[in-house]
């Protein structure tokens, strides 16, 4: 290739592409700053509808910065987390079976929000090694079209994209499932043969600092709880 058709490609790729991201950049981050808001909406409008409850079960909203949020619910941790870069879907994605993605390619190009459930007890406690879980994660294109991956109720078919647009009142949905299902999500115990090994430096730290490894599927398949569906244009 010759250098000025080298040069002339560079330029495209900025003008169209690199200027695409920005796009969609901005998108996602005008739509997680809307998130944040719904966040600490929810969080008001539960609490007041907790007054007899024990203080201990009230949900607490916290802006951890640009890229993350978190929501306290009960022992649950809710934390959602923006992705600084630009994603582009692998070729075995099921959004490519999509019409709108076939009639517009420059619209498979998305930003990513993260929803991992915690337990609240492995930051109170600094359990590092304790486990997250990936329970759903929002894809925002250019357009500000969004489809949903997750679990159970929070999967949304790949054949809405095109069609939503993700404003406040959809981020609210997505964010009551999240809470939903991380408190349908409960805690399993162990297997036995997970746990029936352990040495003198372990148990002394989880005597005194509550340091067993915990996650609420820790030694079990977390993958039963996937939408099958989700792969799927139905």
């Amino acid at each position: 290739m010759e250098t000025q058709d080298l040069k002339n490609k560079i330029l495209e790729t900025i003008q169209g592409k690199s200027t695409l991201k920005q796009k969609v950049y901005d998108n996602t981050l005008h739509s997680f700053n809307l998130l944040k808001e719904v966040l600490q909406e929810l969080c008001d409008y539960y609490n007041n509808h907790l007054t007899e409850a024990d203080n201990r079960v009230l949900l607490e909203y916290k802006d951890n910065g640009i890229f993350s949020a978190q929501v306290k619910v009960a022992g649950d941790l809710l934390i959602f987390g923006m992705h600084s870069n630009v994603f582009e879907f692998d070729r075995e994605h099921g959004v490519w079976k999509t019409s709108y993605v076939q009639s517009n390619r420059l619209a498979s190009y998305c930003g990513i929000i993260n929803i991992y459930n915690f337990l609240s007890d492995s930051f109170k406690y600094n359990r590092w090694d304790d486990l997250g879980y990936l329970i759903g994660r929002i894809f925002i294109n250019k357009e500000m079209h969004y489809f949903v991956e997750g679990k159970r109720q929070l999967g949304f078919f790949y054949n809405n994209f095109g069609k939503d647009i993700l404003d406040k009142k959809a981020l609210a949905d997505i964010a009551n499932l999240a809470i939903h299902y991380s408190l349908e999500f409960d805690l399993l115990v162990p297997p036995y043969d997970a746990v029936k090994i352990i040495n003198v430096e372990q148990i002394s730290q989880r005597i005194q600092f509550s340091l067993m490894k915990t996650g609420k599927r820790l030694g079990f398949r977390f993958n039963s709880d996937d939408v099958s569906a989700n792969s799927k244009e139905s």
